[in-house]
């Protein structure tokens, strides 16, 4: 069951050492929109690390030697009243969501809901999901957002086993998650 409590334990994986996350710096266009994401899965979150890096390298962030990265470990501090939408199921609303967030004016109305939490949490759509989640937002299923186009996606996504995300969206959320700890991670 996926949830946001106090105690929760959450990696993040990235070129860099994350101490204080901040919004300004995270990409708008990913599945939940915006935010500071992390896992509850370390394995996970050091999978991430090789994208990051990628990344960071093409942009000019870090040098094309670096062959490490950072998992950064969170607590999560619930000392204040948070707005969260927990997705349990990688369902057609799920799907509708991170459609939304991924390509602009496609379900405007879901992405325009989603704006009002502060948390939002559900499955990842990660590399062996992810060609998938492209080609149903090419069209290559039918109508994005048809019954059938949906229907389609959700039984390819279904027997991958996804794990799951968690996007702090607002400054009041990020103020709820304590650093613990940055460990590097050399990935050669």
């Amino acid at each position: 069951m996926l949830e946001v409590k106090d105690g929760l334990i959450l990696y993040h994986g990235s070129y860099c050492e994350v101490r204080e996350p901040d919004l300004a710096k995270c990409a708008r266009r990913k599945d939940f929109g915006q935010g500071f994401y992390l896992t509850t899965s370390r394995e996970q979150a050091e999978r991430f690390l090789k994208t990051s890096l990628a990344k960071a390298k093409a942009t000019g962030l870090i040098d094309d030697a670096q062959d490490y990265g950072y998992i950064s470990s969170f607590e999560v501090d619930l000392s204040m009243e948070l707005n969260i939408y927990v997705y349990e199921d990688a369902d057609v609303h799920w799907l509708h969501c991170i459609a939304a967030h991924r390509k602009k004016r496609l379900f405007t109305e879901v992405e325009t809901e989603m704006e009002k939490y502060d948390v939002i949490v559900g499955k990842i759509a990660d590399d062996a999901t992810n060609a998938t989640l492209t080609a149903y937002l090419g069209g290559a299923f039918g109508v994005v957002g048809s019954k059938e186009a949906d229907n389609f996606c959700i039984k390819q996504l279904l027997p991958n086993k996804l794990k799951d995300q968690y996007c702090f969206k607002s400054e009041a959320a990020i103020s709820c998650l304590r650093f613990m700890k940055g460990e590097k991670i050399c990935l050669k």
